[in-house]
């Protein structure tokens, strides 16, 4: 995608963000209108008060010259305008409270649900780091800008054009002042925000940055202080906080001068209102425009509650802008597309495991070549080893294998079904994967090995421990199959058993280990070597190791070289060819 269309679909997205909003928000017509109405109620019971302040004060003539009575009214009237102003507001706040949290709730899990439907491509282009920061920070920025928005903006205007009608009520010529001048607050305020939106964007990607290198180093910590970078990422650090320091200063820097700017604009106002009116009152005494002492000080009243709508405003602008960009933010994941969903495509029941490759292409970028014209024929029952150098393709084969990426070109199919007309959650039930990278979720062990099967019984639960060689080490869990683990309180050798574990509980016709002992001790790994071998006895399945040792049994073992099956059969046939497999093999049990 070239710059110019980058720049026409950031433009899109900024434009588009507030109707996106207002259809999330359509599930909240209904309480919307009531906080409008409520709100409503609120500005015309506040705006009755000057009013009635007004009448009371033109009561008080002078000394003995009190009507008490009509004060008597006008104080009853008042209490209950105060009151139903009170309770409007409160239904207005708990309205408002809903319809932003909902809104916000929604946005939120259909992003985490979206990155659940995304290609690995875009998950392997993106740190985790960045995207926790759209998920949870942005979403969270988002929810206290709509909150404002909904709060005081609404009741804001409501106010400003209320007070106006009041205003042309008493006098028309005064609240003309009023109208003619409200314009440049406007203006102001709009050009203002208009050119903070770049910047509260720039910031909450700078944000995201900042976490993904926090996230990177505290969980590499072990990685980070053997090797003595924490220098070098102290840097990375200090740099990226002080261009969200500049940032952040310029965004709020511009921002604010929207309140003082607004401020002295309604200082002009209410010093217009205060002379017009004094010289109305002085000056024209019995004419139309004349205005009595209490019309005088009901119009102050409403000339500085018109202001502080406009001063409440500008400050939620503020805040809209930064929730404006951080809803573009989340927004951006969900234009992801989502993987290709094929129209043939349908579920299929259990596979029998039968593999075929035919001349099938693939790279992660279109410059770097990685596999080609690749194929493979393989029966059911078979175990299958792939070994070869660091980055030869290995893992990239799991990747297709599994539907992770689909091929540029060429077939795979499995017992005669083209992988691409299999559905993927079908395809995956009759796929167990042990990969080298463990991933352990804060529950019960017993519900950490069910993952793959929710229907198992305990004791299924446990005999598939036990075949993984982790039943002993969960048995001295306080708490047995009950503990709850996560990612932290266990070995990396004890949360890749687990993970075998899963495997063994589910019994899939198609088996893919990708180093899946690579870190357990070498006695446990002789055991477990056993129980795959049970395992895999009349399953397919794809082995890939780095150990030689562990493939010996293997019926074929496939030897890649820069995406390439350089060398194909068994253990001993390959020994026999005395090529690139000979030389690996003795490279590491030379000594032996």
């Amino acid at each position: 995608m070239n710059k110019t269309n980058l720049t026409k679909n950031a433009e899109n997205t900024k434009n588009g963000v507030i109707k996106r909003l207002w259809k999330y928000a359509s599930k909240y017509r209904a309480a919307f209108l009531v906080s409008l109405v409520a709100s409503a109620i609120y500005v015309a019971c506040s705006l009755v008060l000057p009013v009635l302040f007004g009448k009371a004060t033109d009561l008080i003539v002078g000394e003995g010259d009190v009507d008490f009575d009509g004060l008597l009214k006008i104080i009853v009237y008042a209490a209950c305008a105060a009151a139903g102003a009170g309770l409007s507001q409160w239904i207005t706040e708990v309205l408002c409270n809903k319809i932003s949290n909902g809104i916000t709730a929604k946005i939120r899990d259909d992003a985490f649900k979206k990155l659940q439907k995304v290609p690995l491509k875009y998950l392997d282009g993106r740190s985790a780091g960045d995207i926790i920061s759209v998920e949870i920070g942005d979403a969270d920025k988002l929810s206290d800008g709509l909150l404002l928005g909904f709060s005081k903006f609404f009741t804001g205007i409501i106010t400003i054009f209320g007070t106006l009608a009041f205003m042309f009520a008493i006098n028309w010529a005064i609240a003309l002042v009023v109208a003619v001048l409200t314009p440049l607050s406007l203006l102001t305020a709009k050009f203002i925000t208009g050119r903070t939106y770049g910047l509260f964007k720039a910031q909450s990607k700078l944000t995201g940055e900042q976490t993904a290198l926090v996230e990177e180093t505290l969980s590499n910590l072990s990685t980070v202080k053997s090797y003595m970078t924490e220098g070098v990422n102290a840097e990375k650090f200090d740099k990226i906080n002080e261009e969200l320091k500049k940032t952040s200063f310029k965004a709020v820097f511009f921002s604010s001068l929207t309140n003082p700017s607004t401020r002295v604009i309604n200082a002009v106002v209410y010093a217009a209102v205060a002379l017009t009116g004094a010289l109305l009152a002085i000056n024209a005494p019995g004419a139309a425009l004349a205005v009595t002492a209490g019309e005088l000080l009901s119009l102050l009243s409403y000339a500085n509650r018109y202001t502080k709508p406009f001063n409440e405003i500008t400050s939620v602008l503020t805040e809209l802008t930064s929730a404006k960009a951080s809803a573009a933010r989340l927004f951006e994941i969900l234009d992801e597309s989502e993987e290709i969903i094929f129209p043939n495509e349908k579920p299929v029941g259990e596979l029998k495991g039968e593999v075929e490759i035919n001349d099938v292409s693939f790279s992660y970028s279109p410059d770097k070549k990685l596999i080609e014209n690749f194929n493979l024929s393989v029966e059911s029952g078979q175990k299958v080893a792939i070994v070869g150098p660091t980055g030869c393709g290995k893992t990239t084969l799991i990747n297709l294998l599994m539907r992770f990426y689909d091929v540029d070109s060429g077939e795979i199919r499995y017992d005669d079904y083209p992988v691409k007309e299999i559905e993927r959650r079908s395809l995956r039930l009759n796929i167990g994967m042990v990969l080298q990278d463990t991933w352990i979720r804060k529950a019960s062990v017993i519900d950490n090995v069910k993952i793959g099967r929710k229907n198992a019984t305990r004791e299924e639960v446990e005999k598939a421990c036990k075949l993984a060689y982790a039943h002993g080490f969960i048995s001295r869990l306080e708490g047995g199959y009950d503990a709850v683990i996560g990612e932290d309180g266990l070995s990396v050798g004890q949360k890749q058993l687990i993970c075998i574990a899963r495997v063994m509980l589910c019994l899939p016709p198609v088996l893919i280990l990708d180093e899946a002992t690579s870190s357990i001790d070498t006695r446990t790994e002789m055991k477990i070597q056993k129980a795959f071998d049970t395992l895999t006895a009349g399953k397919t399945s794809f082995i890939v190791a780095h150990r030689l040792s562990t493939i010996k049994s293997a019926d074929v073992i496939l030897v890649m070289k820069s995406g390439n099956v350089i060398e194909q059969g068994t253990h001993a046939e390959l020994l026999e060819k005395h090529g690139f497999y000979y030389d690996l093999y003795n490279s590491q049990y030379a000594g032996a």
